[in-house]
């Protein structure tokens, strides 16, 4: 038994070692579009997102040459803009969700000082807060969305999902400047009192990012 703990201590260490580990923050812009059935036998109905800015503090991992973890700390929005554009002028109903979203991503890469960057991974998020925008009409066919800001709503907290990305990035030294461009599906319903079947979304980033290297990689 000491010598199983004694022989994994050992390659932990020979794995830190051999870490190489920056920090740093992304910032940019995350464009998002609902989809949702108003009852169980109804058809999908697409509807336009909207786009604002986001940022994250990044943690970034590599474990051996070409592949590594990524786990960022997310401040995003996204939320939907529904119109009822048979009447002028047009009406819309607007809301928006503000999140804490943690993706967890594997991280690979090829090149040297520029590199090409592929992550994949889960992401979990919580519900910071949810604004009425704007709620111009009601009582359509099919349904429209409801509320979500209101003090009678009661939106889901919690959101869950699938997020991918690719993107360039380049060495300066112990400093990297990175782009890369993130699609992320959620399985979350924010719906939490039956009023629709059925609601999902994806979301779509474009951002830059900034990481410095506090731990270098030994050869």
């Amino acid at each position: 038994m000491n010598r199983f703990v004694f022989t994994g201590i050992l390659c932990l260490i020979s794995f830190l070692s051999l870490a190489q580990t920056s920090i740093g923050i992304r910032g940019g812009v995350a464009t998002s579009s609902y989809g949702y059935q108003p009852t169980a036998n109804s058809r999908k109905i697409s509807i336009e997102g909207i786009g604002a800015p986001t940022f994250a503090f990044v943690f970034e991992h590599f474990g051996s040459k070409n592949a590594g973890i990524e786990l960022n700390i997310q401040y995003l929005s996204i939320g939907f803009r529904q119109e009822k554009a048979d009447v002028s002028p047009i009406q819309a109903n607007q809301v928006q969700f503000d999140y804490l979203k943690l993706p967890i991503l594997s991280s690979f890469y090829m090149g040297k000082s520029g590199r090409f960057q592929i992550k994949i991974g889960p992401h979990l998020g919580y519900l910071l807060k949810a604004t009425d925008i704007s709620r111009e009409f009601s009582g359509t066919k099919p349904a429209e969305l409801p509320t979500y800001g209101g003090a009678e709503d009661d939106p889901s907290k919690f959101m869950y999902g699938i997020t991918a990305g690719a993107g360039l990035s380049k060495l300066f030294g112990k400093s990297t400047l990175a782009g890369d461009v993130r699609f992320a599906y959620d399985f979350t319903n924010p719906e939490g009192q039956n009023r629709i079947f059925d609601m999902n979304s994806t979301n779509l980033e474009f951002t830059l990012a900034y990481l410095f290297r506090i731990r270098e990689m030994k050869e």
